[in-house]
């Protein structure tokens, strides 16, 4: 007996494989595979359908495939391919050398389609497609049989080898599956097999005029690899019947298709058609806009691999939808950043101090940690001099009692440099502060306790005036302001008003410590109280540094939601 390497606990999927491995209706190894269809950027959606098998395979020793199911090439171009490849290999998704495309196996998907031609169970319909949809029926009334339905085996057989000659025109001819077009399964209605297309194809260029449809190719390329559990979504649950229908009729490897319940997570979709409409109407910059649900975005975000896979791990595997808070998603981010991510200095809305009894033109080399939940990350160096930056939100003139920051006459200690105390406030002409002039205590370096006993409460985090980096930052929020964001609001038949106005906001002139001039594309730097952030990988350049904002430190859109934000 086979099991998996995992806990005791099995979901319904990982039962099944071992019950099939028990009861020898299959012989190790478990095949899995990813079918994409080389069309569109892959989404979180697809993170969770790829976990699952790929995990499986893993957790049964077995084998994992990546699989494009690419037999349509009007919409199909290599760019596709090859994010579709960058995008799983970021995920941490290893296909080694079991990369394949169904083009591989065209001419063996056109051999069986001769094979049921020949049986009579398939037959060329003459009719346009929207008389095929016609006659299809409906989930209440049976279809009806196309007039071209009894045609005898060698004219069916001449048709398709003329279609696949290329002698007819595009939409003139289609090859069908004869099944029954009574059956309540509508899929069942004598599906469509081929389709005469005239369009040159990314890998096998003009060799074919005729395409297989999905439904077709897609289950006998899983058996042509052996693969012997075919994970998909729920969606695909109707479609079992003919993916069995044509293993039967074919007797060919018998692949068990499982279905698994799709992930919704609030506020977020993952329609390709509403995600072009998106960029098409100029509300996000393209499909890796930071704000769209597309892996490219999450990344260009911030967002790490392992918090990726965690969530969708963590979220199980159920026959039933249900919607994911996206809440937990920035949860198990935090929690995974809070471990992991660097620590920096960065002031967003910098208030210039400048300290009157620091000797001039001395910079002193401050030690700082780089996490504090990491003790192998050890420490930096980061420059301290007379002039520095805090962030004005850290200041107030007139502070309440409980306010623990830097106000006149009150001391605050600096993160990992001294206990500053403010003396007095610079003001523009308009009444504007300016600046601020303080005193600093070199009894407190490394932000260290006084000898006499004095307490602060507050630490801020700052930058060296002389030493800073000039950036521009960008604060990302939630795209849309609704749970559903695919549901027009109250009074509206737009589902766009759903858009969140305040989902980017741009500040420049931020400063940052000097160390964030090498920062890297693909970390996430925790900004020491200003939340978690990346270097865009897009628009950043050396001379003029760009960051992202992933997700703030703690979960601040869910507190204003429910004051009614």
């Amino acid at each position: 007996m086979t099991t998996a390497d995992t806990t005791p606990t099995r979901d319904f999927i990982r039962q099944a494989v071992a019950d099939d491995l028990e009861s020898g209706r299959f012989k190790p190894p478990v095949v899995t595979r990813f079918p994409p269809e080389p069309n569109a950027y892959l989404h979180i959606g697809h993170a969770k359908a790829v976990g699952i098998s790929y995990r499986i395979a893993k957790e049964f020793a077995g084998q994992f495939h990546l699989r494009f199911d690419d037999t349509n090439p009007t919409k199909e171009e290599q760019e596709y391919i090859d994010a579709i490849k960058e995008d799983l290999r970021w995920l941490g998704i290893d296909w080694g050398d079991h990369e394949y495309h169904a083009s591989d196996y065209f001419d063996q998907l056109y051999g069986w389609a001769i094979k049921l031609i020949e049986a009579g169970k398939a037959y060329v319909d003459d009719q346009t497609g929207d008389q095929i949809r016609g006659g299809r029926g409906t989930l209440t009334s049976p279809g009806t049989n196309s007039p071209f339905r009894d045609r005898s085996v060698q004219e069916n057989l001449d048709l398709f080898k003329r279609m696949k000659a290329g002698e007819f025109p595009n939409g003139s001819h289609v090859l069908r599956a004869k099944i029954d077009m009574a059956s309540p399964n509508l899929n069942m209605r004598d599906p469509v097999m081929y389709r005469v297309l005239h369009e040159t194809h990314p890998r096998t260029a003009d060799a074919w005029c005729i395409y297989p449809m999905y439904d077709y190719a897609h289950g006998q390329s899983d058996s042509i690899e052996s693969i012997t559990h075919s994970l998909c979504s729920m969606e695909f649950e109707d479609h079992r019947p003919l993916y069995e229908w044509f293993i039967n009729e074919l007797g060919i490897f018998p692949t068990r298709q499982i279905e698994f319940a799709r992930g919704n997570i609030t506020y977020m979709f993952t329609s390709k058609r509403r995600m072009a409409e998106l960029i098409d109407k100029g509300h996000v910059t393209g499909f890796d806009d930071p704000r769209m649900p597309t892996l490219r975005g999450l990344r260009r975000r911030g967002y790490i691999p392992a918090s990726i896979r965690r969530f969708w791990e963590e979220a199980g595997v159920a026959k039933r939808e249900n919607n994911i808070e996206f809440a937990k998603l920035e949860s198990v981010l935090r929690d995974d950043l809070n471990k992991t991510a660097p620590r920096r200095m960065a002031v967003l809305d910098p208030l210039k101090v400048v300290i009157t009894n620091y000797p001039d033109g001395q910079v002193e080399q401050m030690d700082c940690i780089n996490n504090p939940e990491d003790p192998d990350a050890g420490t930096r160096k980061v420059p301290f001099c007379a002039e520095l930056y805090i962030e004005r939100e850290d200041f107030m003139e007139d502070a309440p009692k409980k306010f623990f920051r830097l106000a006149p006459g009150k001391e605050v200690r600096l993160r990992s440099a001294y206990w500053i105390k403010c003396e007095d406030v610079i003001k523009d002409d308009a009444g504007n502060i300016v600046e601020l002039r303080c005193t600093y205590d070199p009894q407190t370096r490394g932000g260290s306790n006084p000898p006499d006993g004095r307490k602060v409460k507050g630490t801020l985090h700052w930058v060296s005036a002389n030493h800073a980096v000039d950036a521009q930052v960008r604060l990302y929020e939630h795209l849309f302001t609704a749970e559903d964001p695919t549901t027009p609001p109250k009074g509206s038949d737009d589902w766009l008003d759903n858009l969140n106005p305040e989902s980017l906001k741009v500040l420049d002139g931020v400063k940052l410590e000097p160390s964030l001039s090498d920062a890297q594309v693909d970390v996430t730097y925790q900004f020491e109280r200003m939340g978690y952030f990346c270097l865009d990988s897009k628009d950043a350049t050396a001379d003029a540094p760009v960051f992202n904002r992933t997700i703030t430190l703690k979960d601040a859109w869910a507190k204003m939601q429910k004051k009614g934000g």
